[in-house]
């Protein structure tokens, strides 16, 4: 393991009722555009399921295959909630996610696998909590830089080290925990190399099948009751017809992690991914906010009284 030793840092404060976080904070800043989420989401799922042992815990502790929409909606929303939401709410989240994932444990399958990790895994897994924290961080990072404007460095390392709090909070331990945005970087970068953690196995290229080609149904009706009406005509619509929809999020993919999962990614997906983004980009100067943005970010800025903070046109 690359990660160097973490210094002692703050124990987790809150600002004026803002939670974890702030009205001043770069996770405020970043979080709130909800197609920068909805991008970011299939992204993160794809690379937490490259690690066999989460892939193993999601296929056979959840509904994934027939409903991706719960994990992804649920995911987004205690995510949120932790951003955006009071400190009270926010150790609320993290206490239930905790009470939620001590159940998550079981015997390794995947030959492969089992010779590399072990036996067992178990949700609990400071290793997985790791990883699995590590995928959202650098996936809106990734997202914002690609759809919206270019991070400087400086706003990477601090949006980084806003999220080392959060981590410690779900049981991470201090040491494990990559100080800054370089060892962060090395990190993932160990993770991610030929032979490293990350081998994109038979589990999780079942489970893609899902995130890339997800029924419309049951999205509909976790969209509300108006929307719930057409789940069975949805439902009817061939995946082929809409899967081009999570070509940018596939894009944003490292190459080796596509490729494990046998993703295209040539000259059609590229146009059409391109022209995606760009049609959001030159639409979005004319959306509301409150159709662009996270109604949790909103509200939260409603709650502390602060404006909204400046985002480029």
């Amino acid at each position: 393991m690359v990660v160097r030793r973490a210094t002692a840092r703050r124990p987790l404060t809150s600002v004026v009722d803002g939670g974890f976080y702030g009205p001043g904070s770069e996770a405020w800043r970043l979080n709130r555009e909800a197609m920068l989420l909805l991008g970011a989401g299939p992204r993160a799922l794809l690379l937490q399921i490259a690690h066999p042992l989460v892939a193993a815990g999601v296929a056979e502790h959840s509904d994934f295959r027939a409903d991706p929409w719960q994990r992804l909606s649920g995911t987004l929303r205690s995510y949120l909630r932790i951003v955006y939401g009071t400190a009270d709410a926010a150790r609320g989240e993290i206490r239930r996610l905790s009470e939620l994932h001590s159940g998550v444990r079981g015997d390794v399958l995947e030959p492969f696998a089992r010779e590399r990790h072990g036996r067992r895994y178990s949700a609990l897994d400071p290793e997985l909590a790791l990883w699995v924290h590590a995928t959202l961080v650098d996936s809106t990072i990734a997202a914002y830089d690609a759809w919206l404007e270019p991070l400087s460095r400086a706003q990477r390392a601090r949006y980084y080290e806003e999220t080392i709090p959060v981590g410690r909070a779900f049981g991470i331990p201090e040491a494990m925990l990559p100080p800054d945005l370089e060892a962060f970087e090395a990190y993932l970068a160990e993770m991610l190399a030929p032979g490293g953690p990350i081998q994109v196995g038979p589990v999780a290229r079942e489970l893609a099948a899902a995130i890339t080609h997800p029924p419309l149904g049951p999205a509909a009706v976790a969209a509300g009751p108006v929307l719930a009406r057409l789940a069975p005509m949805l439902d009817g619509i061939p995946a082929r017809a809409y899967s081009w929809l999570f070509w940018p999020s596939i894009g944003l993919l490292p190459a080796r992690v596509r490729d494990g999962y046998g993703l295209a990614w040539g000259m059609r997906q590229r146009v059409v991914a391109t022209w995606l983004v760009a049609t959001w980009q030159a639409w979005r100067p004319m959306l509301p906010q409150s159709f662009r943005q996270m109604p949790q970010a909103l509200a939260a800025d409603r709650r502390v009284g602060a404006a909204t903070p400046l985002l480029p046109a």
